[in-house]
């Protein structure tokens, strides 16, 4: 036997970039967006604190491009090899189009 009832489901309707302020949605209706989060715990100067920020694809590469820049700056006079390390900062996977892993060789 069916039983149906109406209910009142709440959805992400739009999601807007946290630093322009532009929707993340994109050609074909879907929302693409990277998220900076962090949750702060015992022993940090912020402890019990939690980040969420939403960007969109133009301020998420303007931010990894600044902390690039800061890495850079950062080891000038490292001897180790980071240029490299720099091309490919954040980066865990590429062609990953089904969430499946994708493919990436360091």
């Amino acid at each position: 036997m069916k039983i149906k009832e109406k209910k009142a489901v709440e959805v992400v309707s739009d999601l807007r970039c946290d630093v322009c302020l532009d929707s993340t949605r994109v050609e074909g209706g879907s929302l693409q967006y990277g998220v900076l989060q962090a949750h702060w715990g015992y022993g940090s100067a912020h402890d019990g604190e939690r980040y969420e920020i939403h960007l969109c694809e133009r301020c998420f590469f303007q931010a990894v491009a600044s902390l690039k820049q800061e890495r850079r700056i950062q080891t000038m006079f490292s001897e180790n090899d980071n240029d490299r390390l720099t091309d490919t900062f954040g980066l865990v996977a590429t062609d990953d189009y089904f969430n499946d892993g994708g493919s990436f060789d360091k």
